[in-house]
């Protein structure tokens, strides 16, 4: 929300002094979120006067049309050589939107525009030109419907101050509202706001001398109440189509960020930016018969201003005439009753346009309107406020503000007519006790200020404590029982729904920069969880080789499974889907954290990162089977054993894992060294590392799943809950997932399950114990049958050498001529140590046999050579 501090001060009296960072600060003490505070004008410098053009000279010979024109200044203009003599001013212009005597904006030598733009009487196109006739973009004043030469009414007198009849000096501020503010997205709610921050009274827009409604008003039926509980409509009719808005109108309707379009639109925006309730203005020779408010029916359709053909859903909120629908209710109107642009009769001349109007003001419900504007994909400054909330007792008066103004500013004739539809509801009441925002704020604020602080929000407050009523009598002391207060709820927040709403009002209100600062204790003996202290290990682990992490958002798109090459039914797919998510294109909790991870890996490859490596550790959310629907738990007090058994019942399974993206060079090329690519054995490492975090017995093997290329997938397994059990897969990715996510080629990626990992871990990892005992080490060569996976040779070895073996390593694979066809060389380095002697060679060699003899026995393996 844009405020201009001189429309503010209509309606708060504050200090002269005050600028505009004065009030910000006073705005933000009280909670609201001014962003900025935007000083237009302040590099402006005069003269900047209304002139009138009273002549025009082509002047011919040049790439584009330009024009020397004479400008009558009054007594701001002068020769060359001198000032105020009243002659006009010769001025070089290449604008084509103005004729003679039209009134314009003239900028004379000696002015400084913003921008620091100084102007001078200068040389060009053969003519000298003192000055220069000014367009809105040059002035600082937003975006222009022409984008040419502002042309003024012609009523405005030559001579006169430009910046003081443009307000082209004054400050915004630029206010960002939260949710649960709507009513702060209009001047009257910014000002009561302002006018409790500096404790000045506020005139409030809205008190205005309404008429009550009678029998002779436009016919209005309303046949859904609970979408549309309120619904006022008035008439104006003989209408100028030639009244354009008023500059002051214009310049509040820019510097509040809204384009002028013409007057009637104009005053709707504006009655609507002034007290907060959007209206609507429809044509009315084009409204034919009652006007209704309903649902829609599935398939009718509508088009709306935008020009776009919308095909309406049946929780649609629409209002109609006696064709079917005119208007989206509460975001957009419909074309057919469109309020008609000036244009000439072509054989008369005579003005045509609209010359009667109906005007809506209406409440509709938040949650209609928020889902139609969604449904839609059609956002407007309409739907923004209902959705937010509207106060709905301000209709009538702001469907008066508009007919005053079509009145003042159109020459418009009032029908005396007024409908008012309004279904029966009652005001708000709420029951707190007195004390409550001081436990919530944990200070002191006493009854006085709590009631003080309640009724500036516009709350009525009244006793009801027999308690406090005897302790008056007392002489001020309490005799028992609980001081409690009965707040009814002013219309216009309907954010204010239990006690700790209203105790929020009085902690703003008094200043969060007052509240006490306290540090919890934390009790002695308590850190992090084991859970906690692996993942940070892990992730220490993985930034260490070289990995960098990427935090993405839990959300995804269900139809990235295709992409990964998911199949029908794997588990996978099944999601938790959102009922309101943050983007219709990500409607569902992630089952994996890939699709998040090879979208980060994407967007840095296409900015120019080729070689990359990233990880993440995160939940994954998988939906419990037959789950029951969660129950809304209270805030006043802590929720029962019951409430919170039947809360985790509904919440999906949020196991946490680790995946890793690799592309581009592992190893960098360099003046030590070839690089290395980053590949499939890159991915199943970074899988042994954090096996080696949880002190748990990884086992690799081939596999085949989704994603990754069947001859370059490896299948993690470990030992949970006593049984073997797949926990992720590494490897290559297939080429067409590649192609269906836009990865480069050869990209691998690894996924576990981190608390499946955790599981299989021997508990707390323990440091290394550093033996001051030589090394034996012994290589062997086997050659086993070209089908048997090295890994599965390495646990036999591991096996057969005992506890002697303090490490093994597969330092080369070998398939050629010196073995036999359908086998292959593996070739180890056997590390062996005994922790409390040294080893004689008798030792190493018996134990390498044995190793060697159990891998003979498992897979017929023989050592190469032998």
């Amino acid at each position: 929300m844009r405020v201009p501090l001189s429309w503010l001060r209509e309606y708060v009296d504050l200090p002269a002094t005050e600028t505009g960072r004065d009030v910000q600060a006073k705005l933000v003490s009280a909670g609201l979120e001014v962003e900025t505070v935007e000083r237009l004008g302040h590099d402006l410098k005069g003269p900047l006067v209304v002139g009138q053009v009273r002549a025009i000279e082509e002047l011919e010979g040049f790439k584009k049309p330009i024009r020397f024109c004479h400008v009558d200044v009054g007594g701001a203009g002068g020769t060359p050589s001198g000032g105020g003599t009243g002659e006009l001013q010769e001025i070089v212009c290449g604008a084509r939107n103005f004729q003679v005597g039209d009134k314009v904006v003239v900028v004379l030598p000696g002015a400084v525009l913003p921008g620091d733009f100084a102007i001078a009487a200068r040389k060009t196109y053969g003519k000298v030109s003192h000055g220069m006739i000014c367009s809105a973009d040059e002035l600082g004043m937003g975006d222009d419907k022409t984008h040419g030469i502002i042309v003024l009414p012609p009523h405005t007198e030559v001579g006169t101050d430009a910046i003081e009849l443009l307000e082209l000096v004054d400050e915004v501020l630029d206010i960002a509202v939260t949710p649960d503010r709507g009513y702060c997205l209009s001047m009257r709610g910014i000002a009561r706001e302002t006018a409790t921050a500096y404790g000045l009274p506020l005139r409030d827009p809205a008190l205005l001398d309404v008429p009550g409604p009678n029998a002779h008003g436009h016919p209005v039926s309303i046949a859904d109440p609970m979408g549309c509980d309120r619904f006022t409509a008035r008439t104006v009719t003989g209408l100028d189509p030639e009244a354009q808005s008023p500059i002051w109108m214009r310049r509040r309707l820019q510097k509040a960020g809204m384009r002028p379009l013409s007057l009637t639109v104009d005053i709707t925006n504006y009655v609507m930016l002034e007290i907060g309730q959007p209206l609507h203005a429809y044509d009315r020779s084009q409204v034919r018969g009652a006007i209704g408010v309903r649902r829609a029916e599935a398939g009718e359709t509508l088009t709306t201003l935008d020009g776009a053909k919308r095909v309406l859903d049946a929780e649609d909120l629409v209002i109609t005439d006696e064709r079917g629908p005119i208007g989206l209710a509460g975001v957009m109107g419909g074309a057919e009753t469109e309020i008609a642009d000036l244009s000439a009769d072509a054989e008369t001349g005579q003005a045509l346009g609209t010359t009667e109007v109906l005007v809506e003001a209406a409440h509709f419900d938040a949650l209609a309107i928020a889902r139609t504007s969604r449904r839609h994909k059609l956002s407007s400054e309409a739907s923004r406020r209902f959705e937010r909330g509207v106060d709905p007792l301000a209709a009538s008066a702001a469907a008066q503000r508009t007919v005053d103004l079509l009145v003042l500013l159109a020459g418009g004739t009032a029908e005396p007519g007024v409908t008012e539809v309004i279904a029966p509801s009652a005001p708000r009441t709420l029951t707190i006790p007195a004390d409550h925002p001081d436990r919530v704020a944990g200070m002191a604020y006493g009854r006085e200020t709590v009631v003080r602080r309640l009724q500036q929000v516009g709350c009525d407050v009244y006793g009801n404590s027999a308690a406090w009523n005897a302790s008056a009598g007392g002489g001020g002391r309490e005799t028992g029982g609980q001081d409690e207060l009965i707040v009814t709820v002013p219309s216009w927040r309907p954010d204010l729904v239990d006690p700790n709403d209203l105790a929020e009002e009085v902690i703003r209100l008094e200043g969060y920069e007052n509240l006490p600062s306290t540090l919890p204790k934390p009790p002695a003996g308590r850190g992090l969880t084991e859970r906690q202290r692996l993942h940070r290990r892990v992730g220490r682990a993985l930034a260490g080789a070289g990995y960098v992490e990427a935090l993405n958002y839990p959300f995804l798109d269900p139809k990235v499974f295709d992409e990964l090459g998911l199949e029908a039914g794997d588990p996978a797919r099944r999601v938790v889907r959102l009922v309101n998510p943050l983007s219709d294109e990500e409607p569902a909790l992630r089952t994996t954290l890939l699709p998040g991870l090879l979208g980060a890996l994407r967007r840095n490859d296409g900015r120019g990162g080729h070689d990359l490596a990233l990880f993440e550790a995160g939940l994954v959310f998988l939906p419990r089977e037959n789950a029951t629907r969660s129950v809304r738990l209270p805030v006043d007090h802590r929720p029962t054993a019951e409430q919170l058994a039947s809360l985790n019942e509904a919440l999906p399974v949020q196991p946490r894992h680790l995946a890793v993206v690799l592309t581009g060079a592992r190893e960098r090329a360099g003046w030590w060294g070839g690089g290395r690519p980053a590949g499939w054995a890159d991915a199943v490492e970074a899988a042994r590392t954090a096996a080696a975090e949880a002190g748990a017995e990884l086992v690799v093997r081939q596999g085949v799943y989704g994603p990754w290329h069947p001859g370059r997938c490896a299948e993690l397994l470990a030992f949970v809950d006593g049984a073997e059990r797949v926990i992720g897969h590494a490897g290559e990715l297939h080429p067409r997932v590649l192609k269906a996510l836009g990865l480069p080629a050869r990209t691998s990626a690894m996924e576990l399950d981190l608390d499946a990992l955790e599981q299989a871990g021997a508990g707390p990892v323990r440091a290394p114990r550093i033996s001051t005992y030589p090394v034996a080490t012994q290589d062997v060569a086997l050659v086993v049958p070209a089908g048997v996976p090295a890994a599965e040779v390495e646990s036999v070895l591991r096996e057969g050498a005992g506890e002697l073996l303090e490490s093994l390593r597969l330092f080369d694979v070998y398939t050629g001529d010196q073995v036999d066809e359908g086998s292959k060389s593996l070739a180890y380095a056997l590390r062996f140590r005994a922790p409390d002697r040294t080893l004689t060679a008798e030792e190493v060699t018996a134990a390498r046999d044995l190793a060697v003899a159990k891998a003979a026995e498992r897979f017929g393996a023989v050592l190469r050579g032998a």
